[in-house]
């Protein structure tokens, strides 16, 4: 456990987890064996954080979001309530001769997401998927390809929609480059692509 971290006598974390300083665990959530959480991350009530689970310094993440073995999460993501970041491409609770599904039975695959990204309140991301640095998904989304960096995308399943600055707002297109409205940052666009000016 790092200085000053803070853990509510109702949640669960294993042993073997490794809390960074500062780092806020909250009523009933549960952090699974040999999970890596940052400095000053917040965890919110009910949230689950799988084993092995690895987040950066800075992440939120919010009441009852479900993070799933083996995510990474990188500096500062923010995952919005009730966010799922799933782990099994081919879901079944048994196999094909009706015996239950055992560690040796499944492959995991993980949810990467890049520093800054957002993944708004009750979407799924469907492992396995990366989200780039910045972007933003939106509430209710469902992620089934990767997410380039800075992209807004929003829907089932999800799409791009539009382009968000490290603030989080929308850019604005202005001549050959896109500016955010509250930075002044400016970046130009190849493919589907953001690239930051200077």
């Amino acid at each position: 456990m790092g200085d000053s971290t803070t853990i509510q006598a109702s949640a669960d974390v294993a042993e073997s987890a490794r809390l960074g300083a500062r780092t806020r665990v909250w009523h009933l959530a549960q952090i699974r064996e040999n999970a890596v959480l940052g400095a000053d991350c917040n965890i919110g009530r009910g949230a689950y954080i799988g084993p092995g689970v690895v987040l950066g310094d800075g992440c939120k993440i919010q009441n009852h979001a479900l993070v799933y073995e083996p995510a990474r999460l990188g500096d500062g993501v923010f995952i919005g309530p009730a966010a799922v970041l799933t782990n099994d491409e081919f879901p079944r609770a048994v196999n094909p001769d009706l015996t239950p599904k055992t560690e040796d039975d499944w492959h995991r695959v993980g949810v990467t997401i890049g520093t800054g990204a957002s993944i708004g309140a009750r979407a799924v991301c469907i492992a396995p998927v990366t989200i780039g640095e910045w972007a933003l998904v939106a509430a209710g989304a469902v992620v089934t390809k990767d997410v380039a960096p800075h992209a807004l995308v929003v829907g089932v399943p999800a799409h791009r929609v539009g382009w968000v600055g490290r603030a989080g707002k929308p850019l604005r297109p202005e001549g050959d480059q896109w500016v955010c409205p509250d930075t002044g940052e400016r970046y130009t666009q190849v493919g589907e692509r953001l690239t930051p000016v200077g």
